[in-house]
């Protein structure tokens, strides 16, 4: 079955990076391959066609709908022949929102904010699906948190909830990795949420207009197959357009920054009767409506 989302993937097959749609769960068209079939011209790199916004969506929609079978035949790569990457190889910005979903505010007993709570990531915690996510070894309360996270696809400052949409290229899937421990030891959360690999994303970017409303999507975390966190984005504090506008009243957006948008209840730490934290060998799934299923398993420094 044919994929009706336009989910735009970043890859390598024998250590050649490319970029494309993906058409079925598991092929990808090639776009840079398609394109050298119809000799046109493509950006090089992902980051490079979001970073023309609606017109880089524009040149991978034509560049499909130009192509007959047989240059589609030619340019379809199987996920089994291929490397997935993060879809975003070089963030200018990783923005996270703290407690943006009411019913992950009622599970630890806190107050509604009143205006967004942000913190930042590096770029160097980002890793791609089907990576590992190391688990320190002075990290004893490892946690995941299922997050929508916006891709930014046009610079702006200041910009008006009004036009907001205009400014967002796409959606991907985000796990906040968190180290509880020192999170809480420290009373705030940098340090113990940006340690390398603490950034899964991916697999794909599902372009704006073609996720839905980005305000009405399920969004689940499941660790060993077993569910988790089961939530819609419709319980957000602030929804992705107020996002955008608000922190664009801060510093400036940028394309390929990427902002995630707080995580729903059934957090580890918050589980009952007892928290249940990540171990060693678990496999973290977050699935998000529309957009996609990133996975990911927990393991040591290589």
């Amino acid at each position: 079955m044919l994929n009706p989302y336009l989910k735009l993937t970043r890859f390598a097959v024998n250590g050649k990076e490319s970029y494309g749609v993906q058409i079925r769960e598991n092929q990808i068209l090639d776009l840079r391959a398609l394109s050298r079939a119809l000799d046109r011209t493509l950006p090089s790199t992902l980051d490079t066609l979001i970073r023309l916004g609606t017109k880089g969506q524009r040149h991978a929609e034509e560049l499909v709908k130009k192509a007959n079978d047989k240059n589609k035949a030619k340019a379809v790569v199987s996920l089994d022949n291929a490397r997935p990457f993060a879809p975003i190889s070089n963030p200018p910005k990783i923005v996270c929102l703290g407690l943006n979903y009411r019913d992950h505010i009622a599970e630890q007993h806190a107050a509604m904010p009143d205006d967004i709570i942000i913190f930042m990531k590096p770029r160097t915690a980002v890793i791609g699906p089907e990576d590992v996510i190391v688990k320190p070894p002075s990290v004893g309360k490892l946690d995941y948190e299922a997050e929508l996270a916006i891709v930014i696809g046009k610079r702006g400052k200041n910009i008006s909830l009004e036009e907001a949409r205009q400014h967002i290229f796409g959606y991907t899937c985000f796990n906040d990795v968190s180290a509880r421990d020192i999170q809480f030891r420290d009373k705030q959360w940098t340090r113990g949420k940006s340690f390398d690999t603490f950034a899964p994303i991916g697999p794909c970017i599902t372009t704006s207009d073609q996720a839905g409303d980005p305000n009405d999507l399920w969004i689940r975390a499941r660790v060993n197959g077993a569910t988790r966190q089961n939530s819609s984005t419709r319980n957000m504090v602030f929804n992705v357009y107020e996002i955008v506008h608000r922190l664009s009243q801060v510093f400036t957006l940028e394309p390929c920054d990427l902002i995630a948008t707080g995580t729903p209840a059934g957090v580890g730490f918050a589980m009952k009767p007892e928290p249940k934290f990540l171990d060693l060998g678990d496999l973290v799934e977050i699935e998000i409506e529309n957009v996609g299923l990133l996975r990911n398993r927990v393991g040591q420094a290589g």
